[in-house]
C-alpha cells in the first residue's frame, strides 16, 4: 500500500478481524479476548490490536470509527493488507418489536440507505457471507436474546426524517451505520464478511438507551460469540 490513510500498522495483521466502530470497544474486546497483545494501529485514534485468541490463533481487533466513509477506508486497507474474514461487532437501534436492550442481532443482509455503499454500487440488499453468517447463527442457536435478520445502514444517528417506519416496513429489524459498507466492499474485494450487533437503543415508538454497564456486559458477550463463529469457520477451512 503506497499511501495508507487510516492505518499505520505497528504489528502483524491476522487474517481474521473483528471490527468495532468504537475505539474503546476495541480496547475492551482486546482485554477480554487476547493475550500477547500488541497495538496494531493508533493512527487517527482508530485503535487496533493483534494478539492470540483462546483458540490459539491470531486475531486482530480494529476499530473503524463512525459511519460508512471511515469504515470504508479502514476495511479497504485491511483487505489490501491481507485480512480475509472481517466481522463487524457494533451496536444498533431496534426498529422491530421483540428486540430488547442488550440483545444480539446476527445480520443476514443490509439495506443500503447510506451514501458510501451506494457509491460502491450496492444493490437493494447486501448479504452477509453465507459461511460466516451460518457460523454466527450456529454459535448463538442455544442462546436467549439473539435474533437474526436484515438491518438498514444509514448515515445519520440523529435522524429527524422519520424514515424508521418505512425501514421497518421494508423488513429491517434495526438500524446502524457501517454494515452495508462492509458487505459492499466484501462483494467487490473477495473477503468474507458478517456482522453481529448489540441492541443499544430502542428507536420505536420512542427512543431508549441502554445503561452503560449493561452495554459493557453485552459487548463482552458479543465478542465471545463472534470469536466462536470465527473459530468455527477456521476449523471448517482447516
Amino acid at each position: 500500500m503506497s499511501a495508507p490513510i487510516g492505518l499505520q500498522p505497528t504489528a502483524d495483521l491476522a487474517e481474521r478481524v473483528l471490527l468495532p466502530g468504537d475505539p474503546a470497544r476495541a480496547l475492551l474486546l482486546a482485554e477480554s479476548l487476547l493475550k500477547d497483545t500488541k497495538m496494531f494501529n493508533h493512527h487517527r485514534g482508530l485503535w487496533g490490536y493483534t494478539g492470540v485468541a483462546p483458540d490459539g490463533a491470531a486475531l486482530t481487533i480494529q476499530s473503524t470509527g463512525m459511519g460508512g466513509p471511515s469504515a470504508a477506508i479502514v476495511i479497504a486497507e485491511l483487505a489490501e493488507l491481507g485480512a480475509r474474514r472481517l466481522l463487524r461487532v457494533g451496536t444498533c437501534g431496534a426498529l422491530a418489536p421483540g428486540l430488547a436492550l442488550g440483545d444480539l442481532l446476527c445480520v443476514s443482509s443490509a439495506i443500503p440507505a447510506d451514501g458510501t455503499s451506494r457509491a460502491l454500487d450496492a444493490g437493494d440488499r447486501l448479504p452477509a457471507t453465507p459461511a460466516l453468517l451460518s457460523a454466527l447463527t450456529g454459535a448463538t442457536r442455544h442462546d436467549d436474546g439473539v435474533h437474526c435478520g436484515p438491518i438498514v445502514s444509514t448515515d445519520l444517528f440523529y435522524d429527524r426524517r422519520g424514515l424508521e417506519p418505512q425501514w421497518r416496513e421494508a423488513g429491517a429489524l434495526a438500524v446502524e451505520m457501517e454494515a452495508a459498507t462492509l458487505f459492499a466492499l466484501a462483494a467487490t474485494s473477495g473477503f468474507e464478511a458478517a456482522a453481529l450487533l448489540v441492541v443499544s437503543d430502542l428507536v420505536l415508538p420512542t427512543r431508549q438507551r441502554i445503561d452503560p454497564d449493561d452495554l459493557r456486559v453485552a459487548e463482552r458477550r458479543m465478542g465471545a460469540v463472534a470469536l466462536t463463529a470465527l473459530s468455527q469457520t477456521r476449523e471448517a477451512q482447516a
